[in-house]
């Protein structure tokens, strides 16, 4: 999952209007691809359904991958984890920001989720691109791991434990998505989660 960057400071009326004209080609983007397969549904038709211009649409996504792509997710673990106590295993804090607002995140926004998961798996180009943003927010878990431990983040144990956590994550996401979504995914992770504590020290 790739990002975009969220502020804990009020929005501005601009960057609302700005963050409105997001969401609305997101879903707009979303019913299409519902509606009429990824492959089949073109930027012309989103922007038209957006109610924007193209060159507007490609203001706020580069690509048509990028709707698929881009989201909040890491950015608000990534808040959520910097909150928890310092010295709560990583896991145990994983869980409990599952267990709090992420976690409502994920639930408020299962159909989108479940349609974009499907994409990533099945379409070979966004398939391509998610292997360099799980790169990516491997980093971005092992910073966190580095901040929380006083380690540094390419010590290879930090590294390997990043990797270990989205690889769950990826898995699990797959398993949900195989299912028809009909799982919880937040008790997915609840359960599944933990036996990276019994081999991972952070």
């Amino acid at each position: 999952m790739t990002t975009q960057e969220t502020s804990a400071a009020p929005l501005g009326l601009r960057e609302r209007k700005k963050r409105q004209t997001r969401d609305r080609i997101r879903r707009e983007a979303y019913r299409l691809f519902a509606e009429h397969g990824y492959e089949a549904t073109t930027v012309d038709h989103i922007a038209e359904a957006a109610e924007v211009s193209p060159s507007t649409f490609f203001r706020y996504f580069p690509t048509k991958e990028d709707v698929v792509i881009q989201d909040e997710y890491d950015p608000a673990l990534a808040e959520a984890l910097r909150a928890r106590p310092a010295d709560e295993p990583i896991v145990d804090a994983i869980l409990q920001a599952l267990n709090g607002p992420m976690g409502r995140m994920l639930e408020q926004d299962r159909e989108a989720l479940l349609l974009r998961s499907r994409i990533t798996f099945t379409d070979p180009a966004i398939r391509a691109r998610s292997v360099g943003e799980q790169e990516r927010s491997e980093r971005e878990i092992a910073a966190i791991i580095a901040e929380r431990s006083g380690r540094d983040a390419s010590d290879l144990d930090v590294r390997c434990a990043a990797a270990a956590i989205i690889a769950v994550f990826t898995t699990l996401v797959r398993h949900w998505v195989e299912g028809g979504g009909t799982e919880d995914l937040a008790e997915l992770y609840a359960r599944h989660l933990p036996l990276l504590s019994r081999g991972l020290e952070f």
